[in-house]
């Protein structure tokens, strides 16, 4: 041996790269044809396709264990890397060893990057594909355990200080479900992709039989607000992650940054002048107005599915981020329970990540009836105006239409100072004016000599006051504008709200 290999660690080096080989290959070539064969991807073929290219640094690249005399990988991969140049934390499931299925023993490498993305303040990306816990389990450790969720308290941190982004790749069971819907921005794989609490196996326990995709698919879990999100690819999944943190800061010590200017702040669009029918009962699409209004192919909605009288995405307003929320057609655009806790959910994101609020506003109010009470909906819409008054991020609203009542309330926090304006279409009150009138006078109407007679002359007395500009006139309301400068006066507020923002935690810590 000569005095250079004497000293030499060059033996240890070529231990540690056959190791990072074997784990490497991750449950083996069947277990990774498998993979491909559902369709689906390995977790680092993954994370190759997430991050720019040759950017991934993995940590514990040789964690696993022994079985006798060969070595398991460990089933998760983890470690950072780079999407459009900024530092980014990644964990994924690697369901070609035990099905990524959740082990008490290697639980550390789940954790680390909870830890990394919170202490070093960088977005977190979580790819889960895993059955969740495994009583197989227990044949390993020789015995049983109390339940528990180790480092779940860095998770909840994790939603007040970080981005954090969830993909659901595969089946995702019990605790793996969990971590997808902890998170802020969700998506699943139609077709590819499940989540529930306990798989059909466990359910056919309680005498009902049912597959996969019908108990936890994308159908189910996007119109539930489970999962935000569903695409029909991967590539596409890992496209939708990357825009989302396009908009955010990386942490909430920083502020969103100003994308580079490509759009006219003064731009008008006639088709706004027509955009709500004079005709009350005759809906509008809202998703062009957005469109029309934010920067050219900025807005991104999330939550589609979910809440459908709500609307709720981001977008940019002259460069500038910012959260946009809506209500749709849908449900005749009223308050329903679930668009109220979407609401919450969304006025939360804003807050925690300090993106200043467009309020597109057509709100008829709460939907009334045996249903909806049954809902609950007004607890929830009381939680929704509660997380808008509490919201500090600097607020704009605009009254396109209809606000009414308990929802129509909640358009913005009347005590703040109002950046509001309203369209020439705009109505408001504690009622419309047909329900209004059969409340108020049902006597009056049933016991007059005409009641259909008398009940149109008290509608058109209503009527009668019933225009935007009296209100204007004794400022109830601060501006009635042209619909086709709302643009305009938009990137305005964009500008007037950017040196308003702080870094830091919100006062309250972000629920999901």
């Amino acid at each position: 041996m000569t005095d250079v290999e004497a000293t030499s660690w060059a033996a240890e080096v070529a231990d540690l790269r056959e190791r990072q080989r074997i784990a490497a290959k991750m449950g083996g070539e069947d277990a990774v044809q498998k993979q491909h064969d559902r369709g689906r991807q390995t977790v680092r073929e993954r994370i190759s396709q997430l991050f720019d290219p040759e950017s991934f640094r993995e940590t514990g690249s040789i964690a696993g264990r022994r079985d006798g005399s060969s070595f398991v990988p460990a089933n998760t991969v983890c470690g950072r890397g780079t999407i459009d140049g900024r530092p980014v934390v990644v964990v994924g499931d690697d369901f070609t060893v035990r099905g990524g299925s959740v082990e008490i023993t290697e639980s550390g490498k789940t954790i680390y990057p909870e830890k990394l993305a919170n202490e070093y303040r960088l977005p977190l990306v979580r790819l889960v594909e895993s059955g969740g816990g495994s009583i197989k389990t227990l044949e390993a450790i020789g015995r049983t355990y109390v339940p528990a969720n180790p480092g779940w308290d860095y998770l909840v941190s994790n939603l007040s200080t970080v981005p954090v982004v969830a993909l659901a790749m595969g089946p995702c069971g019990g605790i793996a479900a969990a971590r997808v819907s902890a998170s802020h921005y969700s998506v699943m794989v139609r077709g590819t992709s499940q989540a529930f609490a306990g798989g059909p196996p466990l359910v056919a326990r309680q005498g009902e039989t049912i597959d996969k995709e019908s108990l936890g698919g994308a159908a189910i879990q996007t119109r539930n607000g489970t999962v935000l999100d569903a695409v029909d690819s991967e590539s596409e999944a890992f496209e939708q992650a990357r825009r989302f943190l396009s908009y955010l800061p990386s942490s909430v010590y920083e502020l969103p940054p100003r994308a580079e200017l490509t759009d006219d702040p003064r731009r008008r669009d006639e088709s706004l002048l027509s955009a709500i029918p004079r005709n009350r009962r005759k809906p509008h699409a809202i998703r062009p107005i957005i469109e029309t209004i934010v920067d050219k192919g900025s807005f991104f909605e999330m939550g589609k599915n979910w809440g459908r009288s709500i609307v709720t995405g981001l977008a940019r307003l002259d460069g500038w981020p910012v959260a946009v929320l809506s209500t749709d057609a849908r449900y005749g655009a009223a308050f329903t329970a679930d668009g109220a806790r979407k609401t919450e959910w969304f006025a939360d994101l804003a807050e925690t990540f300090h993106l200043p609020v467009v309020h597109l506003v057509d709100q008829p109010g709460l939907p009334i009836g045996s249903e909806a009470e049954r809902a609950g909906t007004m607890r929830y819409a009381v939680r929704a105006t509660s997380a808008v008054y509490q919201a500090s991020v600097p607020w704009c609203s605009i009254i396109i239409r209809r606000a009414f009542g308990v929802g129509g309330a909640a358009h913005s926090n009347a005590e703040r100072v109002q950046i509001r304006y309203a369209w020439p279409s705009a109505e408001w009150g504690s009622l419309p004016n047909e329900g209004g009138v059969d409340a108020a006078f049902r006597s009056h109407i049933e016991n007059s000599d005409d009641p259909a007679a008398e009940r149109a002359r008290l509608i058109a007395e209503m009527d009668a006051v019933r225009s935007p500009m009296l209100t204007a006139e004794d400022f109830g309301v601060e501006e009635i504008i042209d619909p086709r400068d709302t643009r305009a006066l938009l990137c305005e507020f964009a500008n007037l709200a950017a040196p308003l923002r702080r870094p830091g935690r919100s006062s309250w810590g972000f629920r999901g």
